[in-house]
């Protein structure tokens, strides 16, 4: 989805993907950047690969809506009618 959007001009930004443990002061740290990323943001948009919502999402999906972000979701869990 990051791919095709960009192609057709979009700016994405997105939360990084970390494979690797961090500490709890990293996980904030990050957590504070996913908010900072939703205030520059005109909208967000939620993809689902089929897995639920962890506190961290659902935190930022809090904040998007509080912050009047339109937020849309996604991926296989909502493609389905």
């Amino acid at each position: 989805m990051s791919r095709s959007l960009t192609l057709a001009g979009v700016i994405v930004l997105m939360p990084g993907e970390i494979d690797i443990p961090i500490t709890g002061e990293q996980k904030a740290a990050l957590g504070e950047l996913h908010l900072r990323k939703i205030d520059v943001a005109d909208r967000v948009v939620v993809v689902n690969r089929g897995e639920h919502f962890g506190e961290s999402t659902t935190r930022e999906i809090d904040y998007a809506r509080a912050a009047g972000k339109p937020v849309t979701f996604v991926g296989p869990a909502y493609s389905q009618a």
